[in-house]
């Protein structure tokens, strides 16, 4: 389907996502919703960002779509087929075209194995090559396109700064050509030297192999510069959803202010700047708050933010799920 001239890659169908929650013994007497009816859709060759405070859903959202996770509720349609549905064949071989970079590099990388080994998993698995011979050949062909020497692949991840484990972990998860790439937090784990080169290393990458991120980011400074769009949640929802200039240009949601205005900015001349901060703590997802999820902290929350819940908002147009945000940019 042609969206905005490209491809829509992926859409998300009011997707729910639900953990049982034990309170005490015998079985689940409450539930957490951490994803709560979420629409959106990811086109061709961009980067759409999550973000949001921790415990807001995001990285759940991320291993939804992947179906790692199995969605409770809704559905993941890729190239408008539907994720959940389609036959173990035919996942197996999706899996070659939605890969993950996880958070951590050091934990999501097996200590025992030698990164040969690691980056040879795809390959085996997928049974794109065998034979000691081409795996070796294949995986120091990886290595050199992440910037790292083929030396590398007879030692363990232990032996390499987190920046360089990252790497092995964005290597292993392009070996098989991927369309899409959820990148969870990839950046959160590593020194703030090195940050902007990662960065810069995951767009370059982008445009070499015709990569789309969604990208999972709560430092809203990378979503920023990263970013064609982005979608910013809240407790399960989606608060609003924009390009990166009308989101950080024009902000519709309370929330979404909220969060722009408490980076940091170092200028002294900022010091006196006016800044509304959410009230409180985020509430609990298993009690969530009637109406809008937000009004609990919302500084204009008025009666009718209690009684009733916003109409989300609407996936192709910057808008916002607030009764007081204007609606498409307009007043």
């Amino acid at each position: 389907m042609p969206d905005g001239g490209r491809e829509r890659l992926l859409e998300a169908r009011h997707l729910r996502k639900i953990f049982p929650v034990k309170t005490g013994f015998g079985k689940p007497s409450a539930r957490l919703q951490a994803v709560d009816g979420v629409d959106f859709a990811i086109r061709r060759g961009e980067v759409f960002s999550l973000v949001g405070e921790s415990g807001c859903g995001k990285s759940t959202l991320g291993r939804v779509v992947l179906n790692l996770l199995p969605a409770t509720e809704g559905q993941v349609l890729y190239r408008g087929r539907d994720v959940a549905s389609l036959p173990s064949a035919e996942m197996r071989a999706l899996r070659a075209k939605m890969q993950i970079v996880f958070q951590d590099p050091y934990s999501s990388l097996n200590p025992r194995m030698r990164v040969l080994d690691i980056l040879a998993e795809p390959f085996l698995t997928h049974r794109v090559a065998r034979g000691r011979a081409e795996l070796t050949r294949l995986a120091a062909a990886l290595l050199e396109k992440v910037g790292l020497r083929p030396e590398a692949l007879s030692r363990f991840p232990h032996e390499f700064s987190g920046g360089q484990r990252q790497r092995i972990g964005i290597a292993r998860a392009i070996a098989l050509n991927p369309e899409l790439i959820v990148c969870d937090e990839p950046l959160s784990a590593l020194d703030v030297s090195i940050r902007s080169q990662a960065i810069n290393f995951l767009l370059e990458l982008k445009e070499q192999m015709q990569l789309t991120y969604l990208f999972i980011s709560h430092d809203l400074s990378v979503v920023r510069y990263i970013s064609d769009r982005i979608c910013v949640m809240y407790l399960g929802k989606i608060m609003e959803i924009g390009t990166s200039e009308e989101v950080f240009g024009d902000p519709l949601h309370p929330y979404t202010q909220s969060l722009i205005e408490s980076v940091p900015i170092p200028d002294p001349r900022m010091r006196g700047r006016k800044r509304t901060l959410p009230r409180g703590d985020l509430p609990s997802a298993i009690d969530p708050p009637s109406g809008c999820r937000f009004r609990t902290r919302c500084p204009i929350a008025r009666e009718i933010c209690a009684a009733s819940e916003p109409t989300p908002p609407y996936e192709n147009i910057h808008s916002a799920a607030c009764h007081f945000a204007r609606r498409g940019g307009s007043s």
